[in-house]
């Protein structure tokens, strides 16, 4: 919903004569919250009544994390803008400790992404990883009973809730690479609507667009979904060049493949699928066909 807001609220500040309703919609992906998304469908289970939505006019347009949209859209639908990128980082949120490094060996983490958990068992193999589901209110009031000694989020979603003061530290990309289009916004709407194409291209930041775009392409060559450990960030250096860093990981993080590779900004796809090939070559087919 703050997504929602935040978009509505930019497009009457850019079309002050615009107006602009939002559907509150609840999808499968809100409403399971006994179950991993790995066992239950994946993140498509956040768009899929959205584009329903957009399928029979209900809706114009649709607002996504950009991590959550499937690397494969449907006929006919496309990703009209993507916003600019909040902070990207994962985060460490604890009421009595400072960092991971801090845990007593046996400390109990939730955590709702299987990339988080295979990257830091590698670093901290002596703590325990539990599932984590629920919006953030409900993932942090299960912290603060008692039922985690720490949990693992993204900094956006705290950022943009105003619950930044929970951030307890900041896990850098080197130990928690984030998921392809973590900390962006996507903003998708039927093919065939030129008129929101051109309205909604005025709310596309061209930089973050760029590095999402390389993302993505790592993981659509790579068939990612909730079932695969995977991550992929660009960064851009300079105007024209950017820096992708990828990695595969077995679930328990016995066994983790990382690349990084540079190329022009003019091409962020055919970037991402030169990494993902490199991390192919590297091993990453051995353990994609484990998980498989």
């Amino acid at each position: 919903m703050w997504q929602s807001e935040f978009v509505r609220s930019e497009l009457r500040r850019l079309f002050p004569s615009c107006e602009v309703e939002i559907l509150a919609m609840s999808t499968r992906g809100d409403e399971i919250l006994d179950v991993s998304l790995a066992k239950v469908g994946g993140k498509g289970l956040f768009v899929k009544e959205l584009e329903a939505a957009l399928a029979d006019g209900r809706a114009d347009i649709a607002v996504h994390s950009a991590k959550d949209v499937p690397m494969e859209l449907p006929e006919g639908y496309c990703l009209a803008a993507i916003g600019e990128r909040e902070d990207p980082r994962d985060a460490f949120v604890s009421s009595r400790h400072s960092s991971l490094d801090a845990l007593p060996k046996g400390a109990r983490v939730g955590t709702s992404s299987l990339r988080r958990e295979a990257q830091l068992r590698e670093r901290h193999p002596g703590l325990e990883f539990a599932a984590l589901r629920g919006n953030l209110d409900t993932r942090l009031a299960k912290l603060d009973r008692g039922d985690y000694d720490a949990i693992v989020l993204a900094v956006a979603g705290l950022k943009r809730l105003g619950l930044e003061s929970r951030v307890r530290a900041l896990i850098e990309p080197e130990a928690s690479l984030p998921a392809a289009g973590q900390g962006a916004l996507a903003i998708e709407c039927r093919a065939d609507r030129a008129d929101l194409l051109e309205l909604l291209s005025a709310l596309d930041d061209p930089a973050t667009a760029v590095c999402v775009r390389a993302e993505r392409a790592v993981s659509r060559e790579l068939g990612g979904s909730c079932q695969l450990p995977l991550g992929a960030y660009a960064q851009l250096e300079g105007a024209d060049t950017i820096r992708l860093r990828g990695l595969v990981a077995a679930p328990d993080g016995s066994r983790i493949v990382r690349v990084e590779a540079r190329g022009t900004a003019e091409a962020p796809e055919a970037v991402g699928r030169r990494l993902a090939r490199s991390l192919l070559e590297m091993g990453a087919d051995s353990i994609l066909s484990s998980i498989q």
